[in-house]
């Protein structure tokens, strides 16, 4: 007799070739429109699945988690971020918590890459007067913006996606620099001829241009604060592809108005979609709706590992992607 399929309710629509795979291998329970669950919608999924599956659209915190039912044994996020996830008060109740690291590294690279030549080049506000109707031809001296090649670019995270920012960056001719937690092996400096910080201080003071690709944890809230920010040079660039509560918002749109940072490049807000407004209208700055996994074959890979990785714990054993405490 086949053993019970898995109950997983899933809270947002996802690509179709995912659902009707996952329709194949468990009892799924998937979501008729793209609406987030509102709490109570939430808290009832929790009660009734075996595994739930949300996005980063779903704060699961201690007070969800009480009221979780005791069927629920995995919460297995289609995404690679998981502070939206109390994961400390999920493992004390015996509820497993699994991600889906490594398929968005090319597609937040290529974003990353693609603001910067954005900010630097003036992109946004050449397309702004084409789409106006108020271009006047061409002039010597109409959106001069910056090359790249030769610009220094600070690195804030050398994991996966900063290192890919990285060789893409090295491509355009910058000069490598980063900070990270630890510093990366003397082969990837080699290759990325990469100059580690061990003081940020000190590298934000000299970067022309600075990536955030740290994710947000307690240590990294509001790295880049006020204090942090006045560091950086009057002609620097920012650009946050990672998490918007890295960076305190309201001071960086205080000095993006002032001038004292030339421009920035922004696809994640600190408080999820309530964008600072004064932020919006800026010539200086690009504002995207947290595209940097927007792609077919990101979105697919994500599912596909949400699946592996419900099927494994189905089959009794660890999920490959299971976040643990060093990971937090």
């Amino acid at each position: 007799m086949p053993a019970q399929k898995l109950s997983v309710v899933v809270t947002r629509r996802l690509p179709e070739p995912v659902e009707t795979r996952m329709k194949e291998l468990f009892n799924v329970e998937l979501r008729e429109t793209d609406a987030k669950m509102d709490r109570s919608e939430l808290t009832a999924a929790m009660q009734r699945a075996d595994v739930l599956v949300p996005t980063i659209t779903d704060e699961i915190d201690a007070g969800l988690l009480a009221q979780a039912g005791e069927k629920l044994k995995l919460i297995a996020n289609y995404g690679a971020g998981f502070d939206h996830i109390d994961v400390a008060t999920a493992r004390q109740r015996g509820i497993l918590v699994s991600n889906t690291p490594g398929v968005l590294t090319e597609d937040t690279a290529d974003m990353t890459i693609a603001l910067i030549l954005t900010v630097m080049r003036r992109f946004r506000e050449g397309s702004t007067i084409m789409q106006s109707g108020e271009w006047a031809g061409w002039s010597p001296n109409a959106l001069l913006g910056h090359r790249v090649g030769g610009k220094r670019l600070g690195i804030l995270g050398m994991g996966r996606i900063g290192t890919a920012v990285a060789r893409r960056a090295r491509a355009f001719g910058m000069q490598i620099h980063y900070h990270n937690r630890r510093r990366v092996h003397e082969t990837i400096e080699d290759e990325l001829e990469a100059t580690y910080w061990e003081s940020l201080d000190q590298m934000v003071s000299r970067m022309d241009i600075l990536s955030i690709n740290c994710p947000h944890t307690p240590s990294t809230f509001h790295l880049m604060n006020a204090r942090r920010l006045k560091l950086m040079k009057p002609e620097a660039v920012i650009v946050n592809t990672s998490r918007g509560e890295v960076v305190d918002e309201n001071a960086l749109t205080r000095m993006l108005r002032a001038g004292e940072i030339a421009g920035a490049g922004l696809d994640v807000f600190e408080r999820g979609t309530e964008v600072n407004p004064r932020l919006r209208g800026l010539d200086n700055v690009m504002l995207l709706p947290h595209m940097g996994s927007a792609t077919h074959e990101g979105r697919m890979e994500m599912g596909e590992k949400v699946i592996i990785n419900i099927k494994t714990f189905a089959d009794g054993h660890r999920p490959p992607d299971q976040v643990v405490p060093s990971m937090l």
